[in-house]
């Protein structure tokens, strides 16, 4: 067979995928809260401004939750001050209540993010509520948010499995999203929580949530976990979703498997996508850098394959400049 041929044969098995794509930084809110250090507020601020030099238009940069609950983004209001407004990017937070989403405002934000789980043991032990209550509390914020002018992101965790539960029924989640969708949620982020999700069960979700809803509607928030959080977002791409979350150096770990990676990189997914032509408008070498003061202030080597490849491929290069 021709080579060509076979080239266009795969390209074509994926269909035709978006020119486009926008990345969602969660490394400063989701990343960090998951990190056994808490990094000083100035150091945060470092971390964002690379972000944003990067080209980040997106960026989750702390959680108005109660300080006795996350210490480690108890800095909210003042990391926000250090951050200010930059044009054309959209900061946001999570917010827990209508008290979260106040201290929201107050500091400037335009777009919150409220928190809900599709298993209802996972729901109390995160939150102490049930999903009920916890859909209830959503539409609450929801509309105090949208009537001060405010968008708000919903994220929905344990989509593709439970750490307590196990396999967490597709029918659940679609109840779950329509109801969010219902109350004024712009988009909705389904989380593999635990990075059990398989390219497979990803086409099944997708495709059932994608009866109700326009896949704009749906991000995709992947752990790699068990390394396949990459061709979960592949699946997602060809279905038509344009927006994955992502954590730079795949800062946070993942609290369900101590030592494994926790968020899809930022970086690996950006090369993903760049190498198949979609534009994410985020410069790469730029990102490395920014994964690379991500790797300093958290002060351990990080997950993100890309990231590695390429401090590895400039160490080496210095190495050779050096013996010549």
């Amino acid at each position: 067979m021709d080579p060509k041929e076979t080239s266009r044969t795969r390209v074509g098995l994926l269909g035709q995928l978006p020119r486009r794509v926008d990345v969602y930084e969660v490394g400063p809110r989701d990343g960090l809260q998951n990190e056994l250090r808490t990094l000083p507020t100035r150091d945060k601020a470092r971390l964002i401004n690379a972000l944003v030099a990067a080209g980040e238009k997106r960026i989750e940069v702390t959680s108005f939750v109660s300080p006795k609950w996350i210490p480690q983004l108890a800095d909210a209001e003042e990391l926000l001050k250090l951050v200010g407004r930059r044009e054309g990017v959209v900061f946001s937070a999570l917010v827990p209540n209508l008290k979260g989403l106040e201290r929201a405002r107050a500091a400037g934000l335009e777009e919150a993010a409220v928190f809900i789980s599709a298993s209802e043991a996972h729901s109390k032990k995160n939150i102490n509520k049930t999903i009920a209550e916890a859909l209830a509390g959503a539409r609450e914020v929801t509309a105090a948010a949208r009537k001060a002018g405010m968008r708000v992101r919903g994220y929905l965790s344990t989509v593709w499995g439970c750490p307590y539960e196990g396999h967490v029924p597709v029918e659940r989640v679609v109840d779950i999203c329509r109801q969010l969708v219902d109350a004024g949620i712009y988009q909705l982020s389904l989380g593999d929580t635990i990075g059990v999700g398989t390219p497979r069960q990803t086409e099944e979700i997708l495709g059932a949530l994608l009866q109700h809803m326009p896949v704009d509607t749906l991000a995709l928030h992947l752990h790699d976990t068990r390394g396949t959080a990459l061709a979960n977002a592949l699946v997602g791409l060809a279905a038509g979703v344009t927006t994955f979350d992502a954590s730079i150096g795949g800062l946070g770990g993942c609290p369900y498997a101590p030592g494994a990676a926790g968020n899809l990189a930022t970086e690996d997914a950006v090369f993903m996508l760049h190498g198949m032509g979609v534009d994410t408008g985020i410069d790469l070498d730029k990102l490395v850098e920014a994964g690379e003061i991500a790797q300093e202030l958290i002060g351990r080597k990080l997950a993100g394959k890309y990231l590695q490849a390429a401090l590895g491929e400039r160490d080496k290069k210095a190495t050779r400049r050096a013996q010549t």
